[in-house]
């Protein structure tokens, strides 16, 4: 029989809980904006060919058609009110919902869908 001896070391990766900074909470984010970016995701999805249509990803998803279309309409507003959307914190100041958002995504000009915007989010 042979024995091999060998010298282990446990080293801690990191810092511990307490020498860890108290982090704060930075805020919830705006269900818009979460809906915006998986929009954007989803439109990713369909460019790379995961998924074959919006059919196909409402089934995937478990939700209606009509709902993955009225997401997948934010990807319709000019592309400065997407970034404002994605960047919103939830101060509780802000009217910004999507019910508010729909009739931007209605108009096809984005001068239009500007002025809807300020009316929404000054």
């Amino acid at each position: 029989m042979t024995t091999v001896t060998r010298t282990v070391s446990f080293a801690v990766k990191g810092k511990r809980k307490s020498e860890r900074k108290e982090e704060q909470p930075v805020g919830r984010v705006p269900r818009i904006s979460k809906l915006m970016a998986m929009a954007i995701r989803y439109e990713q999805m369909l460019d790379d060919g995961v998924v074959q249509s919006q059919t196909e990803l409402a089934e995937l998803l478990h939700v209606s058609q009509p709902r993955m279309t009225q997401i997948m309409n934010l990807l319709h507003l000019a592309p400065e009110i997407q970034e404002e959307i994605l960047m919103l914190n939830e101060d509780g100041t802000s009217l910004c919902n999507e019910r508010g958002i729909r009739c931007t995504t209605q108009e096809l000009l984005w001068v239009d869908q500007t002025r809807l915007w300020l009316k929404i989010h000054p």
